[in-house]
Order: structure tokens, then C-alpha cells, then sequence
């Protein structure tokens, strides 16, 4: 049987502040009916994603879109049909939305999406739209208080919210007392830190998850910490990015996307074929290798969810 194609346009919608999304519920009468959504809806003949994304927003919300930036595209399969979900970002319109057409329409806080029914196809939607489009490596560091100093500059004068810590000179003893530290600074200034290391290091420090190495990725069959931490990995090809998928990684890196001086020898991926693995990631992935937030915005409009970086973030 060949199932139908449906190429759809939605938008996480943010409010001003920064603290809340718009979702929608479907009418009862419909597939997944009940369950909650990002508004939007199909593409006419001859639209492109934004186009419908301004027509759909005006006629479901009565809203009008100043600035968009695209956010992820998830294809999915059900039984009968396959779905794209062409997803943009949206925190900058006019008007103030409202049901249009009879259905509920809800502000919600970012912590609490997880909570709300949501059908399978927005889920990696859920993640995209809570992760930040900056997110920091550190660097090797030797001296304690100048790792504490770095990272407390990138924290406060970058913003940056999502860290991973990476140190692979310390013995694990040390590497436990750094992440402590590190994630003492990142609660205080309201980031998220990943551990770059074996999972049962969640045991000893309540980061927000574990950042796997590609090698370590490969060597898993399932999951290997609970659903209520991220799980982020390294790939750098189509077979990482697949085994990624399998064990239910939140997000990803996807690496050498340029030359960089600390692995001259590895040929980069370059845009194009970047923006070819990133259609079919089916998760939110950061473009890793010599990028900087000069990069961002060319990083999204490919289809990753933004960069991530040693050297742009790690400065004195």
C-alpha cells in the first residue's frame, strides 16, 4: 500500500517573556482527537512551509507572523500515511491569539509541556522547543578556579544554558568534584549540564543527563538512563545518527561540520550533506566543528537546532 504524504506547517509559538508556548487542541472529531498540538496545518498546493505556517496562524489564531526561524522537521510514519512536520519558531508577531475556529487555545510553561498529551509525531517538537540553540563544550582545563571563571563568564555574559562537561585528563574522582562545581554554577544561573562520561555517573552527581561519545553509542543496545534525564551523543554519520534514533537520544552533536584544528585529518561534512542528515535525524541536532555564533542562523535555516561550540564559548 502506498500511504498518502501529508506536509504540514506548525509553530511553537513563545510568549514574550520567553517562559511559555501556545498550544492548541484537536477537536474531538478528528485523528487524535483531544490530544494537544503546535498550531499550524497542511500545506496548499504551491506553498511553501511559511507561507502556509502565515495563512494557518491568521485563520486558527488570528495572529500575524513578523519573524520566523525554521526550528526542526520530523517525518513520521502511521499506518496509513506519512507526516512532515515543517516546525518554525515564532516570537515575533502581532495580535493576541485566540481560538478562531471554536477550539481551546492554552499558554503553557516550558517545564510543564511534558505533561500534557501530545500526539507521536510532536514529541521531538517537545524537545526541540525546550533545548536552547547555543550549547558549550568545555575545554581542558587544569586549574580549577579558572575552569569555575570560564564557565561562570560563558554562564552570565554569553548566556549560554546548556553545558557539557568534557575533561577527559581527570581521573573520575576529580571529574566528579569538577561536575559538582560546575553544576552548583549552572543551577545558579539557570543552565542545564550534560556529563560527558559512563551514566552511572548520574549516581554520583544529579546533572540534567549524560552526553555519550560516538563510541559509546555504539556499544548500546537500549536506553541506558531513565527518561526523566537527557541523553545527548556524538555522531558523525548516517549509522550514528540511526543508533542515536534507536536508543531514544534526546539530541544530538553532529560533527565536523568544518576543518578544525585539533582533527585536521578529518574530512568535514560541509553544509549540503549536513543538511541532508539533519532531514531524516528524527531528534534535534547541533552543528558541531569550528562554528560560531556567527553560524547560528545558517545552522537553522539547514535544519539543526543551533551550534554548539569549545572555542566560541570558552574564552578568558
Amino acid at each position: 500500500m502506498v500511504k498518502r504524504r501529508v506536509h504540514v506547517a506548525a509553530a511553537a509559538i513563545i510568549s514574550p517573556d520567553g517562559d511559555e508556548v501556545l498550544l492548541a487542541r484537536r477537536p474531538s472529531n478528528v485523528d487524535h482527537g483531544g490530544l494537544w498540538e503546535f498550531p499550524g496545518g497542511k500545506l496548499a498546493p504551491y506553498e511553501t512551509g511559511l507561507e502556509a505556517l502565515k495563512r494557518e496562524l491568521h485563520e486558527e489564531l488570528g495572529i500575524e507572523i513578523r519573524r520566523a526561524q525554521p526550528l526542526i522537521r520530523i517525518h513520521h510514519e502511521y499506518p496509513d500515511k506519512h507526516i512532515l512536520l515543517d516546525v518554525w519558531q515564532v516570537k515575533d508577531f502581532s495580535g493576541e491569539p485566540f481560538g478562531r475556529e471554536g477550539q481551546a487555545v492554552r499558554w503553557v510553561p516550558m517545564g510543564e509541556l511534558i505533561g500534557y498529551p501530545f500526539p507521536a509525531a510532536n514529541l521531538p517538537i517537545l524537545r526541540a522547543v525546550m533545548l536552547p540553540s547555543e550549547y558549550l563544550i568545555s575545554d581542558e582545563e587544569a586549574d580549577e578556579e579558572v575552569f569555575a571563571a570560564r564557565l561562570e563568564r560563558a554562564l552570565v555574559e554569553d548566556a549560554v544554558r546548556l553545558v557539557q562537561l568534557r575533561a577527559k585528563t581527570l581521573d573520575t574522582g576529580a571529574y566528579v568534584a569538577r561536575a559538582e562545581r560546575a553544576l552548583e554554577l549552572c543551577r545558579r544561573h539557570g543552565a542545564r549540564l550534560m556529563l560527558n562520561g559512563e551514566p552511572e555517573l548520574l549516581d554520583r552527581v544529579d546533572a540534567d543527563g549524560i552526553h555519550l561519545t560516538s563510541e559509546r553509542l555504539m556499544g548500546l543496545e537500549r536506553r541506558p538512563i531513565a527518561e526523566g534525564k537527557w541523553l545527548s551523543a556524538s555522531t558523525h554519520d548516517k549509522a550514528q545518527l540511526d543508533q542515536a534514533h534507536v536508543i531514544g537520544c534526546d539530541f544530538v552533536t553532529l560533527s565536523p561540520l568544518r576543518t578544525t584544528p585539533s582533527h585536521p585529518e578529518v574530512a568535514p561534512i560541509g553544509w549540503h550533506d549536513f543538511q541532508q542528515l539533519v532531514e531524516r535525524a528524527g531528534m534535534p541536532v547541533y552543528a558541531l566543528g569550528g562554528m560560531t555564533r556567527h553560524d547560528a542562523n545558517h545552522a537553522r535555516a539547514v535544519g539543526a537546532q543551533g551550534i554548539a561550540s569549545i572555542r566560541d564559548f570558552w574564552k578568558s
